[in-house]
């Protein structure tokens, strides 16, 4: 019985919440009042709709939100009147069918003040108000407002109704590509070569800036999914290494876990694969700080392909059911252009917010400069003090108008990130995707790269991970690995080319590198030969330095690593460690590794069966299980990798050196 009065008053609640949806039979114009100076909501401003389909006229006034709600509105031509105390009023006229719902907001301007301000052109200088502004009250005296109580978690739902729950029709399936499609083809990656082996006693320090990026990953298994395989370049071993969770604990007490286990190379004979694995100390999602999010949208022409604008409209509707009170949401568009569709608010107003995502349509040219000037002078104009400020830019990354390149924005965005307002970037869809664009604007904004093809991943990213996303733990957080030639004759780094740091810039504090988000982890895999003449203790040095999050000196956290952490075989290593070399080994596969060339795909696919429980019966190990499959049966290389020389052991000896 309490079970069935539960669901009636959740069934009507939930009817409650929907002011975005018109009723049947009228229409419903709903939106925000915003200062136009301040760029604040402003509470009790009175919004009148008059029409001669109405008997009289119908008023409403903002909450403290600055949201109004007219709804039950006969179709027919309406005026709207916004009139408040201090602000010029304003009227404007529109037709209302029945069965829609219109969004419109405004901005009113003080009555000794101009024309309103557009956001493009506001200057830094000007102050800033606060949140929120009652009519009447002036902008400098208006205070902002915070009472938070952790929520409860989000209510759980399975992945199989993600479509029907956050999409609007039909799931948005795979299509297959033709890849003559002079669209598919133009997909923009760069190559970073592959590592070198080194003689430590040439160079005995491996230093690097961590990377907790996962779009390469995603990205390839879009093209395998579509029945084509990966462009080379494309391939970045360290995303694919750190897409998966290899169940690191964590101490409570220090900043970074290290986990550290190696075994004899299956690849490489006379050469041991060492796992290197960091644990980003974990805070409670109850914990995490407030947030300011400005989704920056690409609505240009060509994300009207499939799995673009529709799989970025079904991923924003999951995070606003993972947000909670303490945060806040915006959205600008650019095409051609850049405009504002949905100032601060609130996630209370989960209504407003899915009206102004379902709206959400293609137009234009691709002007991303437009798109980040605007979001970042949003993002400045409401700073969170003390909480987070992120711009997520979610494009294709194809920019054909304005700026077309991150050296051009590389500046202002590391101006933006030093102040506190970070940048991520989610990639959506095949066909016209620049993946170089979206990497290098994450790396500068001091944000993350993540790559959707599909809503299961939009879930990972947007609610799974969510705390890890959004609350950045250490800053500027870099690596470096000192081998003790007397144990170590050779090493060599699998992946990271993009994030090699010299010796000297790991104790330079000027010098940028990785963020790190709350129970992250950061996988590396080196190759390294022993000396077997020598039995040392211990092998090799860790360093690992780190900011703050605000900022400030460096700390240092310095491990030992010891020679009983490397075992006599591949299958006498933990689970974890056997899962990291096969995604690095696939990875190197695909790119064509030369060191990689003795490894056929029938003993990788053999190794990924050694893996062991539990892991190998995980949804993703197994998934990875079959891209290894599908890359095999794609792969055309074969033939001309035949006909080079058959690689001989010397040959792994015999490599250039690291200047």
């Amino acid at each position: 019985m309490k079970s069935a009065l539960r669901n009636a008053l959740l069934c009507f609640l939930f009817l409650l919440a929907r002011p975005a949806l018109a009723d049947d039979g009228f229409g419903v114009i709903m939106g925000t009042v915003m200062d136009a100076n301040a760029f604040a909501l402003v509470e009790g401003v009175v919004v009148t709709a008059t029409s001669p389909s109405l008997m009289g006229e119908q008023t409403v006034v903002t909450d403290e939100n600055g949201f109004y709600w007219i709804p039950q509105l006969p179709s027919g031509a309406y005026t709207l009147r916004f009139e408040a105390q201090g602000y010029k009023p304003m009227a404007r006229e529109l037709y209302v069918r029945i069965n829609t719902t219109y969004r419109f907001n405004v901005e009113l301007s003080q009555e000794s003040l101009g024309e309103c301000i557009e956001i493009p052109g506001r200057s830094a200088s000007v102050p800033l108000s606060a949140n929120r502004i009652r009519a009447g009250q002036s902008s400098s005296s208006a205070s902002s407002r915070s009472n938070y109580s952790p929520p409860p978690p989000p209510s759980p739902y399975l992945l199989s109704q993600m479509s029907g729950r956050y999409g609007s029709g039909a799931a948005v399936e795979t299509p297959r590509y033709d890849t003559s499609d002079k669209a598919f083809l133009e997909m923009y990656f760069q190559g970073y070569g592959v590592n070198p082996t080194v003689e430590t006693e040439e160079e005995r320090f491996s230093t690097f800036s961590v990377d907790v990026d996962t779009a390469s990953y995603s990205l390839t298994r879009g093209y395998l999914d579509r029945g084509v395989f990966p462009d080379e370049s494309a391939v970045r071993v360290e995303e694919f290494v750190n897409f998966f969770d290899y169940g690191y604990e964590s101490g409570p007490d220090v900043p970074f876990a290290v986990h550290v286990e190696g075994f004899p190379s299956p690849s490489r004979p006379g050469y041991h694969v060492l796992h290197v694995g960091l644990k980003a100390r974990e805070i409670p999602a109850a914990q995490r700080k407030p947030s300011h999010l400005i989704f920056t949208i690409d609505i240009s022409g060509s994300m009207a392909d499939a799995n673009k604008l529709t799989v970025v409209k079904q991923a924003l509707r999951m995070l606003v059911d993972a947000l909670d009170e303490r945060d806040r949401v915006s959205i600008v568009v650019y095409g051609s252009s850049a405009r504002l569709v949905l100032p601060p608010t609130s996630v209370l107003h989960r209504d407003v917010l899915l009206g102004a995502i379902d709206g959400l349509q293609v137009d234009g040219a691709t002007n991303v400069q437009a798109g980040l000037d605007l979001a970042y002078s949003l993002a400045a104009s409401h700073l969170l003090e003390g909480g987070i400020n992120r711009v997520i830019l979610c494009s294709d990354g194809v920019a054909n108008n304005g700026v077309t390149n991150a050296d051009g924005i590389w500046a202002r965005v590391k101006d933006y990130a030093e102040r506190g307002i970070t940048l991520s970037t989610v990639g959506f869809g095949m066909g016209h995707y620049n993946d170089v664009l979206m990497e290098r604007l994450s790396h500068v904004g001091e944000g993350n790269y993540a790559y959707v093809d599909r809503l299961e991943e939009a879930h990972r990213i947007f609610v799974q991970n969510l705390t890890g996303t959004l609350q950045v733990v250490a800053k500027d957080v870099k690596v470096q690995l000192e081998f003790d030639p007397r144990a170590i004759a050779r090493y060599r780094m699998v992946g990271y080319e993009n994030r090699i740091l010299a010796k000297a810039q790991f104790a330079d504090d000027s010098v940028d590198a990785g963020e790190v988000g709350s129970g992250h982890t950061v996988t590396a895999i080196y190759e390294v030969k022993l000396r077997g003449e020598a039995a040392v203790e211990d092998f090799a040095t860790l360093r690992l330095r780190y900011k703050a999050p605000e900022g400030g000196s460096s700390r240092e956290v310095v491990k030992v690593l010891p020679s009983r952490v490397l075992r006599p075989s591949y299958a006498s290593a933990a689970p974890p460690t056997r899962l990291s070399y096969v995604a690095a080994a696939f990875a190197e596969k695909l790119r064509a590794s030369y060191w990689m060339r003795p490894l056929t795909w029938e003993q990788l696919i053999s190794l990924h069966e050694g893996v062991g429980e539990p892991l190998r019966g995980r949804a993703d190990v197994a998934e990875l299980g079959s891209l290894i499959r599908r890359a095999a049966s794609l792969d055309r290389r074969k033939d001309r990798f035949e006909q080079l020389a058959p690689v001989r052991t010397m040959d792994f000896d015999r490599v250039p050196r690291i200047e």
